[in-house]
């Protein structure tokens, strides 16, 4: 008798959990396919975005960065409709996740501004690597593009690593964005000199082949001074060929205008010692 009202009990218990069993298994059946076509597709669509981003000759930085962001987002939000499948209550989920970005974001924020300011530059790319750009107080090349911050190289081979928050909300001078540079010589000459000949001198040294023909050189008086007049020598190069060019024009100017007998004169000064007499 009780092995039968045992029986009869189990087949009681059988009728009430298989169904439960089997509707909350082919969730989970369910669920679990959906994850893992879900996570296939989403490494796909990742792989042709940075392949779509690279046809488009973005920056290297950026491609990885869209990517990997992209890939991240797709497949929160995959184990969030996933649970929902399941039965797991997603408010109280979205919520809880919610709540803990805005405790990382307040814990964050000095790096969060880096993250947004490596975000902006590296999507309107007021720089790329290779560049000479000046910004912060400080310049140099652009060696790499960081999330949170730019690395730069100076002149004398040293690193200088600059948050992106700040260089991002800053003004940026970049030398090597347009293919051509004017390069303005100043010299002072003497007022008792010959301008027209100070000119010609000058105009002489635009003939080297590194200055650009269009726009033509130029040689103007820029300026009166209190011990001289500047004569301006104006002329238009190719970006790399800057420095190169005013280098020259430091080195020749001096011994081309001596030889036509042209003064660079320095500043003077005249002092009259007044010596007063004491009356005895």
């Amino acid at each position: 008798m009780d092995l039968n009202a045992e029986v009869d009990n189990l087949v009681k218990a059988s009728q009430a959990w298989v169904p439960m069993i089997m509707e909350y298994g082919s969730r989970v059946l369910l669920a679990v396919i959906t994850l893992a076509i879900g996570w296939w597709l989403i490494n796909k669509v990742t792989q042709k975005l940075g392949g779509l981003l690279a046809l488009r000759n973005a920056d290297l930085a950026l491609q990885g960065f869209i990517s990997s962001l992209a890939n991240i987002i797709l497949k929160v939000l995959l184990i969030v409709s996933v649970a929902s499948m399941i039965g797991v209550e997603t408010t109280s989920f979205v919520a809880a996740i919610g709540a803990a970005g805005l405790a990382i974001g307040l814990a964050l924020q000095g790096s969060l501004a880096n993250f947004a300011g490596g975000v902006l530059i590296l999507l309107f790319r007021p720089f790329r690597i290779g560049d000479w750009i000046e910004a912060q107080g400080v310049a140099g090349t652009v060696d790499s593009i960081q999330i949170f911050h730019t690395v730069l190289r100076t002149g004398d081979n040293k690193t200088i690593i600059v948050p992106n928050g700040n260089l991002s909300n800053g003004i940026i001078t970049n030398t090597n964005r347009q293919p051509t540079r004017k390069v303005v010589f100043d010299v002072g000459v003497a007022y008792e000199a010959d301008l027209q000949k100070a000119r010609e001198v000058l105009l002489g040294l635009a003939k080297d082949p590194r200055v650009l023909t269009d726009p033509a050189p130029e040689a103007v008086i820029s300026m009166l001074g209190d011990s001289s007049i500047t004569v301006s020598l104006r002329v238009w190069v190719k970006t790399a060929d800057y420095w190169n060019v005013m280098f020259m024009f430091n080195e020749q100017s001096r011994d081309r205008l001596k030889t036509a007998g042209i003064d660079i004169p320095f500043p003077q000064r005249v002092i009259r010692m007044v010596q007063e007499t004491v009356p005895q």
